[in-house]
């Protein structure tokens, strides 16, 4: 099922109704904050403006979601929203930025568009991790966007993690880490970890070991629609589960990590000419070409 989708109508409101989320750092007064906003209430009525990510959005009812900051500033902006997704349009006032893709002057330039509707709104895996212990009995649940990570933690020697597909062990890593990540975090941690880079729109998962032991542990890439489980019997002291860069539990032996598909979808706004290889051609400096010796 293909996960790019236009919306049908424009917006229920003469001017979309807006939420602007991002970094605190940006309350102190960045010096394209004032020119957005000026931007935002132009062509939209701003029902919420949090600068760090502090409010309740559960009441909160919007057709858009303008987040100022860069890629973390968006973890956190899907983090904030739950269960309730609402496109996002990212404005990247960071340094990389995959998913917060357009800079402030794209933005004043794409924004009136946006607001004219419909626009075009692709949506993305997200994924449900839950924490169990069987002694004391203990359960919870964390919905994530990039990635789940299982840290070694001091004293930082090397970790075993079994991994469970479907409930059948796969195989058990030796490594300083393990990453079940999605398409849409396969370009964050686990490409530095050595993962492939999947196309955001994939209904997959990638398994990455960190620093493996055997030369044979490589990254695996399979369904979303399968249960992954992940167990480390002898956790260190400092050994945790880390969800999109928050610490989710530390671990004991025996502590279960179940991941699945969630049903909510991460909804991003996409501009024309900011194509997923154009993307990726500017951010990882693809445009290099080959030279004659």
């Amino acid at each position: 099922m293909s996960t790019t989708a236009a919306a049908d109508t424009a917006f229920p409101h003469a001017r979309p109704r807006v939420m602007v989320l991002g970094s605190p750092i940006l309350a102190d007064g960045h010096p394209q904050t004032k020119r957005l906003r000026a931007t935002i209430e132009e062509h939209a009525e701003i029902v919420l403006w949090d600068l760090g990510f502090a409010a309740d959005l559960s009441q909160v009812e919007a057709d858009l979601a303008v987040v100022l900051g860069g890629d973390g500033s968006i973890l956190r902006a899907a983090f904030q929203m739950g269960y309730r997704q609402t496109p996002v349009v990212g404005v990247n006032l960071g340094k990389l930025g995959f998913l917060a893709d357009l800079s402030p002057d794209e933005f004043v330039a794409a924004f009136p568009l946006i607001c004219a509707g419909p626009p075009q709104v692709v949506e993305h895996l997200m994924f449900e991790c839950r924490w169990q212990r069987s002694s004391p009995p203990a359960s919870k649940c964390q919905l994530g966007l990039n990635e789940v990570a299982i840290l070694g933690g001091a004293p930082f020697a090397m970790l075993d993690v079994h991994l469970y597909v479907d409930a059948e062990l796969v195989t058990t890593y030796s490594c300083d880490g393990l990453i079940v990540s999605t398409p849409v975090g396969s370009t964050a941690h686990s490409l530095s970890a050595g993962g492939p880079i999947l196309r955001k729109d994939l209904q997959a998962f990638v398994i990455s070991p960190i620093s493996p032991h055997a030369l044979t542990n490589r990254p695996v890439v399979d369904s979303a629609d399968r249960v992954y489980e992940l167990v480390v019997p002898r956790p260190h002291e400092g050994t945790a589960a880390v969800i999109d860069g928050r610490v989710f539990a530390s671990l004991e032996a025996g502590d279960r990590m179940r991941i699945t598909r969630a049903k909510p979808r991460f909804k991003l706004v996409e501009v024309a000419g900011h194509s997923y290889y154009r993307t990726l051609r500017q951010k990882l400096g693809w445009s290099g070409s080959l030279r004659n010796g």
